[in-house]
C-alpha cells in the first residue's frame, strides 16, 4: 500500500499495490502493522457495503457523534464515485475544510477518514458499490449528518444530484453556534 497525505490533517489516500499476473491481481487492503506504522487507527469492528443503481446518487454527509465517533476506511469496489470528507474538529488547523477524491474499482484508491469528519459521496456511474470498514459499531442514537450543499463547506460536486434519501436531504446546515453538536477534538 502507498500512503499519501491529503490537505486535511489525519486523512489519507491509500493506493493499493496490486501484484498482477495472467490470472488477475492480488492486493492487500488492510494491514494492521502498516497502518500502525503511519499512526492510523487499527481497531476495525465492522465492515459495510453500499450499492447504488444510478449515477448521481448522493449519500452523506454522515458521522457518528461522541462517544461513538468512528474512523472509516473507504474503497469503491465497482463503478466510480467522488468521495468527500469535511473536518469538523474545532481544534484542527483544517477545521471546516473539505477534501474530495475519485475512488473507483479501476484506480484502486482508498480514503482513510479519521474520527471527527463528516463523510459522503456521489456516484459517477451506474452500478457503483462501495465497501468501508469502521472503528466503532453502528449506533442509531449517535448517527448524525450535515447538509451536502451547505455553503459553510463549499463542496463542488462533480455531477448533479439525481437521487438522495429524505433523511440526507433533511440534515441541518452547519451552525457555528452549535459546535457542541458537530465538532470533535483532535484528541477524541
Amino acid at each position: 500500500m502507498k500512503f499519501k497525505n491529503t490537505p486535511l490533517e489525519g486523512a489519507w489516500v491509500i493506493e493499493l499495490d496490486a501484484h498482477k499476473d495472467d490470472r488477475g491481481y492480488f492486493a492487500r487492503t488492510f494491514c494492521q502493522k502498516e497502518f500502525k506504522a503511519h499512526g492510523l487507527a487499527t481497531n476495525i469492528v465492522q465492515s459495510n457495503v453500499s450499492w447504488s443503481a444510478n449515477a448521481g446518487t448522493l449519500r452523506g454527509m454522515h458521522f457518528q457523534k461522541l462517544p461513538m465517533s468512528e474512523t472509516k476506511l473507504v474503497r469503491c469496489v465497482r463503478g466510480s464515485l467522488f468521495d468527500v470528507i469535511v473536518d469538523l474538529r474545532s481544534d484542527s488547523p483544517t477545521y471546516l475544510q473539505h477534501f474530495g477524491v475519485e475512488l473507483s474499482g479501476e484506480n484502486m484508491r482508498m480514503l482513510y477518514v479519521p474520527k471527527g469528519f463528516a463523510h459522503g459521496f456521489i456516484t459517477l456511474v451506474d452500478n457503483t458499490e462501495i465497501q468501508y470498514m469502521v472503528s466503532e459499531y453502528y449506533e442509531p442514537s449517535q448517527e448524525f449528518g450535515v447538509r451536502h450543499d451547505d455553503p459553510a463547506f463549499g463542496i463542488k460536486w462533480p455531477v448533479p444530484v439525481t437521487e438522495i434519501s429524505e433523511k440526507d436531504r433533511k440534515w441541518p446546515k452547519y451552525d457555528l453556534h452549535r459546535d457542541r453538536y458537530f465538532t470533535m477534538s483532535l484528541m477524541d
